[in-house]
């Protein structure tokens, strides 16, 4: 299993989830464009992930009542990716005197997923951030690995704030530059480089 992030070979692993699969210039679909994806799942018939870096304008409180209060800032919904657009998918980070429960499902450390028919309530308590996705971004058995090895996607390790980034523009060129070396050097590569 291949786990040097500061390697430009693919990365191998046996799960994903918990990663940033940060897209390189090559990708040219505009739904991952510079984008910053968490891996928050993983079964036999594929991976799914949210895109971090792409902050709408709506209010999460327009859009889910109650759960703003919880939503950190900027307390907006983001665009987790292309598919079911329509369905909400919110991560949190749990505190660490939090109980374990079944609402809340871990994706690494203290991060997971909420249960989001339990009740802004039930969290408040519970929770040192929480961000509202709507959509994600999904990959069939194979479909990663092979964009992967295809030079579409680097794999890194997170950071526990990378969720929760605060200025979400910036985060796809923050990765990249906190890598070091070589790699940082993607931090300023132009958005539109054919233009330039």
């Amino acid at each position: 299993m291949i786990t040097n992030t500061n390697s430009t070979r693919p990365v191998i692993r046996d799960s994903y989830v918990g990663s940033l699969l940060v897209a390189t210039p090559i990708v040219k679909d505009p739904n991952f464009d510079r984008t910053v994806v968490m891996a928050v799942g993983q079964e036999d018939d594929g991976v799914l992930g949210l895109v971090l870096n792409r902050a709408t304008e709506l209010p999460v409180m327009e859009v889910l009542g109650d759960w703003g209060e919880l939503a950190g800032d900027p307390a907006v919904m983001f665009e987790g990716g292309p598919v079911q657009p329509d369905a909400a998918i919110a991560l949190g980070w749990r505190k660490e005197s939090a109980p374990s429960s079944t609402v809340f499902r871990p994706v690494t450390g203290r991060l997971g997923t909420l249960d989001l028919s339990q009740g802004p309530e039930y969290f408040h308590d519970q929770l040192d951030g929480m961000r509202v996705f709507a959509g994600y971004a999904g990959w069939e058995t194979g479909q990663l690995q092979a964009e992967i090895n295809a030079g579409a996607w680097m794999v890194f390790d997170a950071l526990p704030t990378d969720p929760f980034f605060g200025a979400p523009d910036d985060l796809w060129s923050t990765i990249w530059k906190r890598q070091g070396g070589m790699l940082a050097a993607m931090a300023n590569y132009p958005p539109e480089a054919e233009y330039n």
